[in-house]
């Protein structure tokens, strides 16, 4: 068993884990380029000073990836480069729209592709485009639906998802 002492001015343990998951949310949406989700994590820790605790985290979490993927020369290497070539606007999360094709992948869908499906989300940067892309190919679909069609769905998506089914009337009597 390994017993560690908190000195005064270290975090608390949990405030420490806390902040790995805040950083790590906020490495997942600029990984994934969604600019919404990354100016809102940001604000939140901005609005509760957070921000050198995580920042520090977010330090912690490159060095360790660089420490793992290369040898320490090559490492300090790359940490160079990177800091050379760093943009000078820093704020904005790299997004890319034009590799986000929604009608493959709704072709995809429809085909029952799954190996397609799979690639698609896989090389797709910015999933929230494929996915915005995608939600507006369903909206496009909904007013072909017969009646009754659009709540059957929903009941069936609710049941699967452990939501409260509710089975419509039309079906019913069916």
């Amino acid at each position: 068993m390994v017993v560690t002492e908190e000195l005064a001015d270290e975090l608390p343990a949990e405030v420490v884990e806390e902040a790995k998951g805040r950083a790590a949310t906020l490495l997942l949406a600029f990984r994934h380029g969604n600019q919404l989700a990354f100016d809102h994590e940001l604000d939140l820790l901005l609005a509760e000073q957070a921000e050198r605790e995580v920042t520090t985290l977010l330090a912690w979490i490159a060095a360790e990836a660089v420490r793992k993927a290369y040898a320490p020369e090559v490492g300090d290497k790359v940490l160079r480069a990177l800091a050379r070539r760093a943009p000078a606007d820093t704020g904005a999360v790299a997004v890319d729209e034009e590799s986000a094709s929604a009608a493959r992948l709704i072709e995809a869908v429809a085909a029952g592709e799954v190996a397609e499906v799979r690639s698609l989300v896989a090389s797709t940067a910015d999933t929230t485009f494929l996915l915005g892309g995608l939600l507006q190919g369903v909206a496009m679909m909904l007013p072909l639906l017969p009646e009754g069609e659009l709540a059957e769905i929903t009941a069936e998506l609710r049941r699967r998802h452990g939501g409260a089914a509710h089975v419509p009337e039309a079906r019913a009597g069916a």
